[in-house]
């Protein structure tokens, strides 16, 4: 249950991420080098618009005296057919005339903006360090669902106890309580529940108590005086009943190895199977 703090833990801090917090020589020259690279795009840009504004009027005809453009001949670069003759091009092929129509304007504008939007995702989101990319925004996606998870189980555990537990015949309550047992119990029951240090958990034979109930206060209480510990202290109510439900469906199996019979003998009954000592 100590996963969440574990992964807030590991999540990157925003601040300590920052390029700002320098700790190294690299990243001094890091931030030198990206301070002259944002100058001299800055540089080159505004070197370009002075050539293009400089170089523009002689490349260009000037507008017939009257002619005005539309708002949308401005924006698509759209030219007049009376300024055909002047966009030939001086190669033809069978006839064929190519025009030197312009890049449309509305294309640059767009081409700048995506320029413009890389220099402040940059500048925001890697020198600067407020923003969270897509590595800390997944570990904290991923803490967020950790706490929903464990606030989920926290509710559904807290309803179980020895007096309204019941079996769960689930295949996947019953293969959670095969994890469980086999990360925890096979050490004292075998891998096949055929007893070691602890009793055969497969047979008719019990130590303390026969059903569902007896078995989750077995498991939850322990039996300290045969050197079996209190497991309310490991598992949750809900992984205590997913260990029962798992044992009693081991019910008859007769594992090889298995070892001879120790308390009462306890029939069990339908749907309700007999359960761990």
């Amino acid at each position: 249950m100590d996963t969440l703090p574990t992964l807030l833990l590991m999540a990157p801090d925003p601040a300590s991420s920052s390029i700002w917090n320098l700790q190294t020589g690299e990243d001094l020259l890091l931030v030198v080098l990206l301070l002259l690279i944002l100058a001299g795009c800055a540089v080159l840009a505004v070197a370009t618009l002075h050539l293009y504004l400089s170089v523009r009027p002689l490349i260009e005809p000037a507008e017939t005296v009257g002619e005005k453009q539309t708002f949308w001949q401005r924006v698509s670069g759209l030219k007049p057919l009376s300024q055909e003759r002047d966009l030939v091009m001086e190669h033809a092929y069978d006839g064929i005339n190519e025009l030197d129509n312009p890049t449309p304007p509305w294309f640059m504008y767009l081409f700048y903006s995506t320029m413009g939007f890389a220099a402040i995702y940059l500048l925001v989101f890697h020198v600067i360090g407020t923003g969270n990319i897509m590595e800390q925004e997944y570990t904290q996606e991923v803490a967020i669902a950790e706490k929903q998870r464990e606030e989920y189980i926290r509710k559904v555990a807290g309803s179980i106890n020895e007096n309204t537990v019941t079996l769960l015949k689930d295949s996947k309550s019953v293969e959670s309580g095969k994890v469980l047992y086999t990360q925890y119990c096979t050490a004292c029951h075998g891998t096949n529940a055929e007893g070691k240090v602890g009793p055969n958990l497969t047979d008719e034979y019990w130590l303390h108590g026969g059903n569902v109930k007896a078995v989750f206060h077995t498991v939850t209480e322990g039996v300290p005086e045969k050197g079996m510990i209190a497991w309310k202290k490991q598992l949750n109510p809900l992984q205590i009943q997913q260990v029962t439900s798992y044992v009693l469906s081991l019910q008859g199996t007769n594992p090889a190895g298995a070892k001879e019979p120790q308390g009462e003998k306890v029939a069990g009954s339908g749907d309700t199977p007999v359960a761990m000592r």
